[in-house]
């Protein structure tokens, strides 16, 4: 990059405005509530993610976090409502 630029007076041409697309700065500042759980994963998996989370310097919980919110979102437009619980009392089948 020891090349100079040259500028020049020239006409750019036809313009065009794109619109504000960046999340504000109140946007990137929140944070969901999160909630605590203790869940079992196989090791293979760990490894993985502790794997992948090292090669782009992240963190491999925030990760699986990220995962399983993006499943989430791509479930919920066509998520039905949710079905009905069993009564304890009702006999299984």
């Amino acid at each position: 990059m020891s090349a100079k630029i040259k500028y020049t007076d020239e006409p750019l041409g036809k313009i065009q405005v794109v619109p504000d697309f960046l999340p504000s700065p109140a946007e990137l500042a929140f944070r969901e509530e999160g909630v605590k759980v203790t869940l079992a994963l196989s090791k293979k998996s760990i490894e993985f993610f502790k794997s992948e989370a090292t090669k782009h310097h992240t963190q491999y919980q925030r990760m699986i976090r990220r995962l399983l919110d993006a499943y989430v979102d791509g479930q919920a437009p066509t998520r039905q409502s949710t079905p009905a619980r069993r009564d304890k009392a009702a006999p299984r089948r």
